[in-house]
């Protein structure tokens, strides 16, 4: 398998602009780590929109239809109560249980989508997170090919300001 070539750079701005540069050269970014989201990243690495909106959308809904589902069950055929002369299926009194509902499954259901879509487990170690990149640094990992060879990748990778530059194998 080929091997990374790893930049280590000591801003988010070195970061954008190497990345930026690499993608309109053609090289093959693996991926870029850093300590905290960086506006355009996804952009800089030609990267597709994410689907975690979509998800978190289909789970509220799917929330609230099994909140408002189960309490019209309840309260009509299960369990009816006349109180005060309302009718068996007063909706305003299903909403307040429903919104708590929706915003719990939400919740959790996007949490579980972006773990599954990023592939993080409990204790699955960092990718290259011992470079420093959880800490105070921001990488940049290149992966050596037939458009260009490791010797390519390290000169690039100095000329964009690199202050270490190392060789690593790619995480599975």
């Amino acid at each position: 398998m080929n091997r990374l070539w790893v930049g280590i750079f000591d801003s988010h701005e070195h970061l954008l602009r190497a990345t930026r540069l690499a993608r309109q050269r053609g090289l093959t970014i693996h991926d870029t780590y850093a300590p905290f989201p960086i506006h355009g990243m996804d952009e800089a690495m030609g990267l597709e929109p994410s689907p975690l909106g979509w998800l978190c959308f289909l789970f509220a809904m799917t929330g609230l239809t099994l909140a408002l589902s189960f309490q019209y069950w309840v309260s009509v055929f299960d369990w009816p109560m006349n109180i005060g002369g309302k009718s068996y299926n007063a909706s305003p009194a299903l909403l307040p249980i429903a919104f708590e509902f929706t915003v719990l499954c939400a919740g959790l259901g996007s949490v579980a989508a972006f773990l599954f879509l990023r592939r993080l487990s409990p204790g699955k170690k960092p990718a290259l997170g011992g470079l420093g990149a959880l800490d105070d640094r921001f990488l940049l990992a290149l992966q050596a090919g037939p458009e260009a060879s490791a010797e390519e990748l390290r000169r690039f990778l100095q000329t964009q300001g690199a202050l270490d530059i190392h060789e690593v194998a790619p995480d599975s």
